[in-house]
């Protein structure tokens, strides 16, 4: 599901932005004040659809009296030339929404269809995707719901619902050891994760009973061997970092449990679509 309180807040953020200045000036100036139309968002490029009801939260805060006269459901296909979402309103208010919409369910969708490529280079394999936390600010609950749309799964949302030692806290607590100990220590409730750059750490954080292990920048015979390390242990491994498409599936099929791919949500191309009256 959406969390309809963050897309409230993205959405109102958004036309704040749009309409600081004042109300939309060419609009006003060019479409008579009554005239009436109805718009279709229409997919210019094939992908999964993610952000429909974004898009319509836009539309219904703008356009009065708001009509929906159809719209396809998230995480489906964007078929070329068949509209997501056609609504019925004031001309003036839907070409004021047109581009706020348009640019949360373009982002969106991009990031649900780029998810889904990845999720379908490792079908098969038992290999999850996932994201990160690398997303833009104030869009992050709407941009994993993206990735969920596209057959991804989401790791942490924020920095207190599951702890994640990277190297820099491995240095400033002294050891993978030392630091899973205090992490324990004060959120004993909380899955913690380790980043490991070697082999041996890895050892080490078996030894600790880590319940994940993000293998950073290992190459595909390492992961391989972390694999087989781990096998018996419980402990669940994650691949990560400088991971591309192209080499997705040779690294799920070491057995990772997870692939890891910041660019999900950092740097996915927005799916083009666009809006037309008639």
């Amino acid at each position: 599901m959406i969390d309809r309180e963050d897309m409230a807040r993205a959405v109102a953020t958004a036309l704040a932005e749009d309409l600081r200045y004042g109300p939309d000036a060419t609009t006003d100036a060019t479409v008579p004040e009554d005239a009436v139309a109805v718009a279709e968002l229409t997919p210019r490029r094939a992908g999964v659809v993610s952000g429909v009801p974004v898009a319509l939260a836009v539309f219904t805060e703008v356009v009065p009296d708001l009509t929906v006269l159809s719209s396809v459901d998230d995480a489906g296909a964007a078929v070329v030339g068949q509209p997501v979402l056609v609504v019925r309103g004031n001309t003036r208010a839907l070409l004021t929404a047109e581009r706020t919409a348009l640019n949360f369910l373009c982002h969106l969708s991009g990031v649900a269809t780029a998810t889904a490529a990845w999720v379908s280079a490792v079908e098969g394999t038992g290999a999850a995707v996932r994201d990160s936390r690398k997303t833009l600010p104030g869009l992050r609950l709407l941009e994993k719901y993206a990735v969920r749309c596209g057959g991804g799964v989401n790791h942490r949302l924020g920095l207190g619902d599951a702890v994640l030692i990277k190297d820099n806290h491995v240095v400033a607590a002294g050891s993978v050891t030392a630091a899973l100990k205090a992490a324990r220590a004060l959120a004993p409730a909380l899955e913690c994760e380790v980043e490991v750059d070697t082999l041996d750490q890895l050892d080490e954080a078996l030894a600790a009973e880590a319940e994940l292990v993000l293998l950073d920048n290992f190459t595909v015979a390492d992961c391989a061997e972390a694999v087989r390390r781990a096998t018996g242990s419980g402990t669940r491994l994650e691949a990560s970092g400088g991971l591309t498409l192209d080499v997705a599936r040779t690294y799920a099929e070491t057995g990772v449990d997870y692939l890891a791919v910041g660019g999900l949500t950092h740097s996915s191309p927005a799916l083009d679509l666009g809006m037309d009256l008639r």
